[in-house]
């Protein structure tokens, strides 16, 4: 968890100590040769290109290969060929790839744990047999299609309709801003079975490279950040999904709340790697940057923010090490992972916003690479429930009184 600046004339060259506290510590031996396995992806294979990628907005898919070597595609999934990690090794990986970069952290995150995360839970074992191994191997991409254009901090109330037919059913409505969603092999539609109002999975599959008819997706363009990693809107015109494509184990939306629970906390791990990289590149810029004869790292300013920035980033630590304890324990409540959320995305947020700021003009610059981070927060801070939603989740959890409906 340390990184070393360039040598500057006069100044000796010292880790920038993201680690204040040790937690590095409390790793085995089988954690740190996980962070190795990722750090080496990120320093090798990503870092050198992501730029290019995030600049086109263009998903980075000639790094599948090397990314599918590091083994962790399905993170938490125990079966068929994915990993079977605890939720802390799992936030490890999170922390690792984003620190490098959001757009292929949330590749990651939607194809491992939402996709096999709810394969792996909620799938029968023929379910699981069919989909996870390609998966796991990365032969296949997946997608969660959940977030409605009406219905996003209120997804319980999503529209999109099941209705029997046959021996299947047809899918009808529209999903937005589906990480994936117009290029993956396999779709998880969460719609509403017409028949009983239950909320259920059902997996919708390319054949032959095209999706079912009615199956209509597009990417979303125009994003100012997460630009590498494609989100698509997607509509539903009678799509017949087979009974067998039906994830069997689904039966109302406390099935997708307990993903969401799961994969809430991943989020944080993410920004606490967005955090970690900016307060780097800042710790780093500092002393290499001069201006009136000596780096600005000299000026009582720049070490007050440095200062504040580094307590901020050891806070988001402790908290995810925490977390992660408490998850893998069986501990967890729903309204911790809400607190968890709600202030580690937004002290990690402030922080890209300094980190830029210290590196004046040049924070602009892609090249730098703090823009990128602070543009992919704003989006960590928005998506799997904003700030205000998970307060007023905490704010019930405290008070007993719910303040939404």
């Amino acid at each position: 968890m340390t990184a070393v600046p360039d040598p500057v004339e006069g100044i000796p060259t010292r880790p920038v100590d993201t680690d204040y506290y040790g937690l590095h510590e409390l790793l085995s031996d089988e954690d740190r040769e996980l962070v190795q396995r990722v750090r080496s992806f990120v320093q090798d294979d990503l870092l050198p290109v992501i730029n290019g990628y995030w600049e086109r907005a263009e998903f980075p898919q000639a790094l599948l290969p090397a990314f599918a070597k590091v083994g962790v595609a399905g993170t938490t999934a125990n079966s068929y060929g994915a990993p079977g990690l605890t939720q802390f090794q799992t936030g490890l990986v999170a922390m690792e790839l984003s620190r490098g970069d959001g757009s292929f952290n949330t590749i990651n995150a939607v194809h491992s744990g939402l996709v096999m995360g709810t394969l792996d839970r909620f799938g029968n074992d023929e379910q699981k047999q069919r989909w996870l191994p390609s998966l796991a191997r990365l032969d296949k991409l997946g997608a969660f299609g959940l977030t409605e254009p009406q219905h996003g901090s209120d997804s319980v109330r999503l529209e999109t309709s099941a209705r029997r037919n046959g021996d299947g059913y047809l899918l009808s409505g529209a999903k937005r801003w589906i990480g994936l969603g117009h290029i993956a092999d396999v779709v998880i539609i969460w719609a509403r079975d017409e028949a009983d109002g239950k909320v259920r999975g059902f997996a919708v599959e390319k054949t032959d490279g095209r999706y079912p008819d009615g199956f209509q997706a597009s990417p979303i363009l125009g994003k100012i950040g997460k630009r590498a990693v494609p989100q698509a809107d997607i509509q539903l015109h009678d799509v017949f999904v087979p009974h067998d494509n039906l994830l069997a184990d689904t039966r109302s939306f406390r099935d997708v709340s307990t993903v969401l629970s799961a994969t809430r906390s991943l989020v944080a791990w993410e920004a606490l790697g967005h955090a970690t990289a900016a307060y780097e590149i800042a710790a780093r810029y500092a002393l290499t940057r001069h201006q009136f004869g000596k780096p600005i790292a000299s000026f009582q300013l720049i070490q007050y923010k440095l200062a504040r920035m580094l307590g901020e980033l050891t806070s988001m630590q402790l908290l995810c090490f925490r977390a992660a304890a408490l998850q893998d324990s069986g501990r967890y409540r729903n309204a911790q992972a809400s607190l968890l959320k709600m202030h580690v995305c937004d002290r990690a947020r402030d922080l890209c916003r300094e980190a830029r700021d210290m590196l004046g003009g040049n924070g602009l610059l892609l090249e730098n690479d703090v823009a990128r981070h602070l543009t992919d927060m704003e989006v960590v801070h928005t998506y799997e429930g904003t700030d205000s939603i998970q307060s007023l989740i905490v704010g019930r959890d405290i008070t007993g009184i719910a303040a939404f409906a």
